[in-house]
């Protein structure tokens, strides 16, 4: 898939140079043409000098009494020559033509003009000829000149084209780069694009309109979401207050205490759903605040000391690659404890007995980089796809958690500027990534 700029500069090569091909295909006979013309021209100028010189030194100097051959010039080289004769009355010469032409024992053709004169009562004819070979050379150079001229022309007006319209898509880049910055769909740059080309003033214009929209849709599904989490958290409080009393009562039956359990563990995970929306929503409308400096060896290093119990009970082998001290700065500490507590957690829960999770922190290139890698059971691209989609790789069956965690991840890591990158394969385990910002160091 190309690029707009490189399809219009290969445009505008082609149509050169198809235009190209055909002007060079008829480029020999329209150097003939002009060469010929040109020719004729000459040696009809010469033709107008020589009479005008006759008419001042009259015929004498050019045509002996005693020569029966009349007069002759050639040059050094043989490329032109005139010559003068005598001719029998009557007959009457105006015309050019090519003709061969023996001068010391080589035959050469010429471009001939033929001129009969009557002076003094006598008739002569005058012949102006100039060699083919001269005209071919001129030919020649002419072509070769028209083709360097092409080919400079071609690569200019290449360079130029790619140049105006890097000049002319720089609004469209300007757009895509404003849209590829922004994290939040409340897309609202400072100041309106500034260009000459109406076209990308509409579309600015109509995008900014668009993220508006979409930005206020967002921001009332936030609101539902925030107040719907906090009208559930009162009936399951008081709810949850109620099945903990009545489980204080003596007179309780075996069977309806453990239906009262089972409901006070569907309360919590409903607990725990309820708050993971609404730590969503805090997130997504930024409502936490960034001003700790994490020591982010030592926040992995507590992570992975919280779930070892958890991974010893699954006999599993989790691996600490984190030394020395890297200081993250302006960041949430409890958001980024939980961003990475969610993947260790979720490698944990899925990666069988005997398996292995290693955790790898280190700096690259100037930015803190942490992987998180198992051997689990892995996951399909279409599990990749809805990776970090709410509900959506929560298993049917599943008993524990809210199916929400990689998306809280997702949220907070957005919220600190960290990417994120996620390998998997059915059987291959998972591996996460997460580059952290040049400046958090």
């Amino acid at each position: 898939m190309m690029k707009l700029q490189t399809k219009l500069a290969l445009f505008n090569l082609l149509s050169k140079l198809v235009f190209s091909a055909l002007f060079i295909g008829f480029l020999p006979l329209i150097i003939e043409r002009i060469n010929v013309h040109q020719t004729d021209n000459e040696l009809i100028k010469k033709r107008e000098e020589v009479i005008r010189l006759i008419s001042e030194v009259g015929i004498g100097p050019f045509v002996m009494e005693d020569t029966a051959t009349g007069f002759g010039s050639y040059n050094i080289l043989k490329e032109e020559y005139i010559s003068l004769e005598r001719t029998p009355a009557g007959e009457e010469w105006n015309y050019i033509d090519i003709s061969k032409r023996i001068i010391d024992d080589e035959t050469i053709d010429y471009r001939v003009l033929h001129y009969s004169l009557g002076i003094n009562g006598e008739a002569y004819l005058l012949e102006i000829g100039k060699s083919l070979s001269s005209i071919t050379y001129s030919a020649r150079n002419i072509r070769n000149l028209i083709l360097v001229f092409l080919a400079f022309f071609i690569i200019v007006t290449l360079i130029s084209d790619l140049s105006y319209t890097t000049r002319l898509l720089r609004p469209l880049r300007i757009i895509t780069g404003r849209l590829g910055e922004t994290s939040s769909p409340a897309f609202d740059p400072a100041e309106p694009l500034i260009t000459s080309t109406e076209d990308f003033v509409r579309l600015d214009r109509t995008l900014r309109e668009m993220m508006k929209k979409i930005g206020e849709l967002f921001r009332k599904e936030k609101e539902i979401t925030v107040n719907i989490s906090h009208e559930l958290m009162t009936p399951v409080s008081v709810l949850r207050s109620k099945l903990e009393n009545m489980l204080l009562r003596d007179d309780l039956d075996p069977a309806t205490e453990a239906g009262i359990e089972e409901s006070l563990r569907t309360l919590h995970r409903l607990k725990a759903l309820v708050n993971s929306m609404l730590m969503i929503a805090r997130i997504d409308s930024h409502q936490y605040l960034k001003e700790d400096s994490v020591d982010l060896h030592g926040l992995v290093r507590e992570v992975t000391e919280e779930l070892a119990p958890m991974a010893e009970d699954g006999g599993l082998n989790v691996i600490l690659n984190c030394r020395g001290s890297y200081t993250f700065s302006k960041a949430n500490r409890p958001l980024l404890f939980s961003m990475i507590y969610n993947v260790v957690n979720n490698a944990v829960q899925h990666t069988p007995r005997g398996g292995s999770i290693e955790i790898t922190g280190r700096v690259n290139d100037g930015r803190f980089e942490l992987s998180v890698c198992d051997t689990g059971e892995g996951m399909s691209r279409q599990q990749l796809d809805r990776l970090f989609t709410r509900f959506s790789n929560r298993p049917s069956n599943s008993s524990t958690g809210t199916g929400i965690g990689l998306a809280i991840t997702k949220s907070i890591a957005d919220f600190h500027d960290i990417a994120v990158r996620v390998l998997s394969a059915p059987g291959k385990g998972t591996q996460f990534f997460f580059f952290f910002p040049v400046n958090s160091l």
